[in-house]
């Protein structure tokens, strides 16, 4: 943290010096390339934190800019002026937004539309631009744009996109580095298991995008008194193309990379420009090395350094570790689940054939089958992954046919997958925080610190179980196949849900995790007010864990009891033998 610190300010202080050792022309060059870097860094809250990729960002920087060219070819004050200011935030803002929300709510990992999407607004922006010639200028754009109230444009205005500059970087740190940060890259890394976990990812998509919206515009508010002149080329595909490929050279993943990069580039080009006829060969050249050579741009180098020094170089330091118990969760009292008649088909395939059962009450149900019995499609069907086609699910008295994911576990269920499910790039400590936050993260501590610390006695006897899931420093990704198993089944218990989803927590376990893995469950069933439902091939497994057995064959139930029953049921023999490890 602190030789993160010492860079930002190291790079301040360069910044306020260059008008002094350099020229006033090179200073107002530098000052355009800064308004695009600020453009760059909203562009790294989406593709680099969030992992969508916004094609079209030019069109709220145009936005931004139009707002205040039409009013800055007035005489105005200081007071008017702060009111362009804001309306040049908020209107790209409020645009951004709703463009999200209707395009994320589509489906998860719509990221490859919201990109062509972007990119059809910019070229809408821009053709808008030239046709609207009483409001824009047309073909010609905006010109007699008057400067800031008693700030030269080819002098002091430099220091004041340097201090928006400053203020852009401190708050966009701060998002980084809040819940809501962390929710984003949460996004990126599996944006289905962040649904799981009780996030509506549509919503934290499209909030990034409003926030990186708003931040085009601010820079577009300064970039028309800068300039002087607004015409419709600030808001096409053109420039959009170019504030990504300058945020993707200086580096995606942070917050200098994007300005680092746009100021290298541009320079680099101003500086070719004039005495190499295809100075755009070699600016392409430099784009594609970096992006072949250097995934992370240009600010990864940093980072790897940092890294290699054992420096902390994240947008956020260490959070202190108070000790605070987290919020109860609403606890429902009966438990009672019930599939009536539910059909499930795609095309001429019945995944689910009028498959009805009732289990109520607390302890473990096992849920076995041959492959292809239709165990998982239960539980896709049962947590919204799957649209039932007739029929009826219902879960203590509440319908659960249109449920969607991210709203399970707001009525207390929580489910672990089959694969384990984590966020592989981020730390163990961050993908138990996302669990601790489900049905108790606040509106209002999205960008708190406070949810970093928090605890509860449940996390701490999980780490007694699971020793390796204290080392809150780890990288989930390096962990070994049991291990994360483990950590998938600690993320979906951590949130206590009343009714728990193991789809086979054991796959993939050796004989000894297998053994802790059991003991877990069975400890934690004993000590929970939750229904289990665990599916499992493993008869050991079913042995040890199950007060109720249910068996599955073709889409259908075939038979419900006891593991007695089961091993006695004729035509259970028929079709299911199972096996041990």
């Amino acid at each position: 943290m602190a030789f993160s610190i010492v860079v930002k300010l190291s790079l301040l202080s360069l910044l306020i010096a260059f008008p002094f050792v350099t020229n006033s022309y090179s200073a107002y060059q530098l000052g355009l390339y800064l308004l695009y870097g600020i453009v760059g860094q909203g562009i790294a809250l989406c593709w680099g934190k969030g992992g969508f990729l916004p094609l079209g960002q030019a069109l709220f920087f145009g936005i931004g800019a139009y707002i205040s060219g039409l009013m800055l070819q007035n005489d105005v004050g200081w007071g008017l002026v702060i009111v362009t200011l804001s309306l040049s935030i908020v209107i790209p803002f409020l645009l951004a937004g709703v463009v999200g929300v209707l395009v994320f709510n589509r489906q998860i990992g719509s990221g490859p539309y919201f990109s062509l999407i972007t990119l059809a607004l910019a070229l809408v922006g821009f053709q808008l631009a030239n046709s609207q010639v009483w409001l824009t200028g047309g073909f010609n754009g905006l010109t007699g744009i008057n400067g800031l109230p008693n700030i030269d444009s080819f002098g002091s205005l430099y220091f004041v996109i340097v201090g928006a500059l400053v203020l852009t970087t401190i708050i966009l740190s701060k998002i980084m580095g809040s819940p809501f940060g962390l929710l984003l890259e949460a996004v990126r890394e599996n944006e289905e298991r962040l649904q799981f976990l009780g996030n509506n990812t549509s919503w934290i998509k499209a909030a990034a995008f409003a926030i990186s919206g708003g931040i085009a515009g601010l820079a577009g508010a300064f970039f028309a008194p800068h300039q002087g002149i607004v015409t419709p080329q600030v808001l096409g595909f053109i420039l959009s193309a170019e504030l990504v490929i300058w945020t993707a050279v200086g580096g995606r993943f942070g917050l200098l990379g994007p300005v680092i990069g746009v100021v290298l580039i541009g320079f680099l080009a101003s500086g070719l420009r004039d005495a190499f006829v295809y100075w755009e060969v070699i600016v392409a050249f430099v784009f594609i090395l970096v992006v072949l050579r250097l995934p992370g741009g240009i600010g990864a180098i940093g980072v790897h350094l940092s890294r290699k020094i054992g420096l902390n170089f994240h947008s956020y330091g260490e959070i202190s570790e108070r000790s605070r118990s987290v919020p109860e969760v609403d606890k429902i009292i009966t438990r009672e689940l019930k599939f009536e008649e539910v059909t499930i088909t795609r095309g001429s395939v019945v995944i689910l054939d009028k498959l009805s059962f009732k289990i109520e009450g607390l302890g473990i149900q096992c849920l076995i089958g041959p492959n292809g019995a239709g165990k998982t499609s239960a539980l896709n069907a049962l947590t919204g992954k799957l649209e039932v086609d007739s029929g009826e699910i219902s879960w203590c008295g509440g319908s659960l046919n249109n449920v969607r994911p991210f709203q399970t576990l707001s009525l207390g269920i929580g489910r672990k997958f089959q694969v384990p499910s984590i966020f592989p790039n981020l730390t163990i400590r961050q993908n138990i925080d996302l669990s601790l936050w489900v049905n108790r993260l606040k509106r209002n501590q999205l960008l708190s610190m406070v949810p970093y610390t928090w605890k509860s006695d449940l996390l701490e006897k999980l780490e007694e179980v699971f020793p390796f899931i204290s080392d809150k420093s780890l990288i989930a990704g390096s962990l070994s196949v049991g291990e994360r198993q483990m950590l998938d089944f600690t993320m979906t218990v951590l949130s206590e849900p009343s009714l728990v989803l193991l789809d086979e927590p054991c796959a993939g376990l050796s004989k000894a995790e297998t053994e802790t893995m059991i003991k877990a469950i069975a400890d934690l069933s004993k000590s929970s007010k939750s229904m289990f439902i665990i599916v499992e091939h493993d008869m050991q497994v079913v042995e040890l864990l199950s007060d109720n057995v249910l068996v599955m064959h073709q889409g259908k139930l075939i038979a419900q009891g006891s593991l007695a029953e089961i091993r006695s049921n004729k035509d259970v023999q028929r079709v299911y033998a199972g096996g041990t490890k």
